[in-house]
C-alpha cells in the first residue's frame, strides 16, 4: 500500500473507487463512537448542560432565557429557576433593584390597642314593652268608637270605648249592697261584724275594678246607688294608635282586642350584625346611627339585645337597641346605617371607658349603676358590666400583637406572611404560616406564629409568592412546594 497514490487509485475501475471510499467511511465512525470523547464532544455537552439552566422573571414566568440578563418586560433581575433559596424551603432573595421594581413595603409587628368600626344597616321598629292593647273584659256590643281611624294621637285616661254589658249589674248589685251595710253598721256591732262588713266591700269594689271600671266610676256608682249597663273604656297609656280592630256596633267576648296604641317615646332599631361581627358586638354598647330622613342628625342607643340564633336566610344576627325618641323625629320602618366602636385590648376583650366598672340590668340596658342593685324597671337584680365582656378602658390592659389586614395571605384553610429575615446580604424573605385572630378595623389580632418586632411585607407579598411558586418551592398555594415551575413561551430564540 506505501506505493498507492492518487494515480494508482485514479487509475483503478470506478467501482472498486467506491468500495474503498466506504470501507474507509465505516471504519472512521466505527473508531469515532467506540472510542474516548474526543475533546470536540467533552465541549458540546459542557454547552448542553449550560443550556438546561433557565432563567425566568419573578414578575413574568413566560419569560424563559437561557443566560442571566434583565427581564424584556419589567427589566428586573433574572432568576435561576433552581435558585433563591435552600431546596424545599421559603426563603427567597432579591436584589435591591429588584425589590424597588417589585414595590415591596414592609411594616413591624407590634402591640397596640386598634379601634374595630362595626357597620351594620337596619330599620326602626316598635318598643314591644310599650305596646298596649284595649280589650273587652266583659262581653258585651260596642255602641261607640271614640277613636275613628289608627294614627290618632291619644294621651292616657282618654276615653276610648262605650261598651253595653249585662253582665255588669249584677256585680254592681252586690257592691251597692254592700256599701249600703257599711253605712248601717251600728255602733255597738263587734269588731268581728265590721270587718267583716267592709272585707265584703272591698271584694265587690275589686270585682268593678276586674272588670275595667275606674276608681272614678266606682266612686260614683257608690254616691247614686244605682247600677249601669254601660262601661267606658279608657286608654292605659299615651301614644298613637296602630290598629283598628273591630267597628261599632260589633258584638265581643270577654279578651276581644279593640284597639292597639304604641308609645313612641321610646323605639328599637333593629340590626343585623355578620358573624364575623360578633366578636366586637357587647350588651350595653353604645351605637350611632342616621337615618335618610334626618341627613346630618347622629342618633344614639344602646344594645338591649343580641339574637342567640343566626338568620339562616341572611346568615346574619339580629342586634337590638334602645333608642329614646322624645321630639318623635324617628318613625317605625324607617331605614338607618349604624356604627359600633370598638377598641380592643388584649384576648379580644372591649374596652369602654363609660361602661366598664358599673352595674347594669340585663333587661333594661337604660338602668345603668355606679353600684348594686336592683333595676328600677323590672326589679331583676344587677350585674357588672365586666360579665358582659366590658372593661375599664384605663387599666392596664396588655395591648393585643397586630398585623396590618393586607400583611395576610389567607386561602381559607391557613394563612401566610411574609417575614423579612435580618443581617442578610440580599433581602430575603420567608413565608411562614400563623394563626389569626378575629379582623379588627385594619388590622388582624395574631394568635400565633409571630413575635413583636417581626417585620412583615405588606404590599408586595403576592409578587413574593408567585416567585416561590415559579422555582417549586412552598408558597401561599402550594405549602409543600411539589409543583412544577410554570411553563410558558421560549423567548430566548
Amino acid at each position: 500500500m506505501k506505493n498507492f497514490n492518487m494515480k494508482t487509485l485514479l487509475s483503478l475501475p470506478i467501482y472498486k473507487v467506491a468500495i474503498i471510499v466506504l470501507v474507509a467511511f465505516v471504519l472512521g465512525f466505527l473508531i469515532r463512537g467506540c472510542g474516548v470523547p474526543s475533546q470536540l464532544n467533552t465541549e458540546h455537552i459542557h454547552a448542553a448542560q449550560d443550556k438546561e439552566q433557565i432563567w425566568t422573571c419573578s414578575m413574568h414566568p413566560q419569560i424563559r432565557q437561557p443566560k442571566q440578563g434583565k427581564c424584556p418586560i419589567c427589566f428586573m433581575d433574572l432568576v435561576p429557576v433552581d435558585s433563591g433559596g435552600e431546596a424545599g424551603t421559603s426563603e427567597i432573595s432579591f436584589s435591591k433593584d429588584a425589590l424597588k421594581l417589585m414595590e415591596i413595603q414592609t411594616s413591624p409587628v407590634e402591640r397596640k390597642f386598634v379601634e374595630a368600626q362595626i357597620r351594620m344597616a337596619g330599620k326602626v321598629d316598635f318598643d314591644e314593652t310599650r305596646l298596649k292593647h284595649i280589650t273587652a273584659w266583659v262581653p258585651g256590643r260596642i255602641d261607640r268608637l271614640y277613636v275613628d281611624f289608627t294614627g290618632t294621637q291619644v294621651i292616657k285616661g282618654d276615653h276610648m270605648v262605650y261598651l253595653y254589658s249585662p253582665e255588669l249589674i249584677s256585680t254592681q248589685a252586690e257592691f251597692i249592697q254592700a256599701a249600703k251595710s257599711v253605712q248601717n253598721i251600728k255602733p255597738d256591732s263587734s269588731e268581728l261584724i265590721k270587718r267583716s262588713i267592709r272585707a265584703t266591700l272591698e271584694a265587690a269594689s275589686g270585682k268593678l275594678r276586674l272588670l275595667g271600671l275606674t276608681e272614678q266610676q266606682i266612686k260614683e256608682i257608690e254616691k247614686t246607688g244605682q247600677p249601669t249597663d254601660y262601661i267606658t273604656i279608657n286608654a292605659p297609656i299615651g301614644g298613637i294608635v296602630i290598629r283598628k280592630h273591630v267597628t261599632e256596633g260589633t258584638y265581643v267576648q270577654t279578651g276581644a282586642q279593640i284597639y292597639t296604641i304604641a308609645d313612641l317615646s321610646q323605639l328599637w332599631v333593629q340590626l343585623d350584625a355578620y358573624e364575623s361581627d360578633l366578636p366586637w358586638i357587647r350588651y350595653g354598647q353604645e351605637v350611632e346611627f342616621t337615618t335618610e330622613s334626618h341627613p346630618g342628625d347622629v342618633f344614639k342607643g344602646r344594645i338591649s339585645f343580641i339574637s342567640p340564633t343566626v338568620d339562616p336566610k341572611t346568615r346574619t344576627i339580629k342586634v337590638r337597641l334602645n333608642v329614646a325618641n322624645p321630639q318623635e323625629k324617628l318613625k317605625p320602618e324607617m331605614f338607618v346605617r349604624a356604627i359600633v366602636r370598638s377598641k380592643i385590648a388584649s384576648g379580644g376583650k372591649v374596652m369602654a371607658a363609660d361602661m366598664a366598672g358599673k352595674w347594669i340590668c340585663p333587661m333594661h340596658p337604660s338602668v345603668v349603676k355606679e353600684t348594686a342593685g336592683n333595676c328600677d324597671i323590672c326589679q331583676m337584680d344587677l350585674v357588672t358590666t365586666e360579665s358582659l365582656g366590658l372593661i375599664k378602658a384605663d387599666l392596664p390592659e396588655k395591648a393585643p400583637l397586630v398585623i396590618p389586614a393586607s400583611a395576610a395571605l389567607i386561602t381559607g384553610k391557613r394563612a401566610v406572611v411574609y417575614v423579612q429575615k435580618p443581617d442578610t446580604e440580599k433581602p430575603t424573605f420567608e413565608g411562614r404560616e400563623v394563626v389569626l385572630g378575629p379582623r379588627a378595623g385594619d388590622y388582624y389580632l395574631v394568635k400565633e406564629g409571630l413575635v413583636e418586632g417581626d417585620v412583615v411585607v405588606i404590599n408586595g407579598n403576592f409578587k413574593i409568592d408567585s416567585a416561590l411558586q415559579i422555582q417549586a418551592k412552598p408558597s401561599m398555594m402550594d405549602p409543600k412546594g411539589q409543583k412544577a415551575p410554570m411553563g410558558g413561551h421560549d423567548h430566548s430564540h
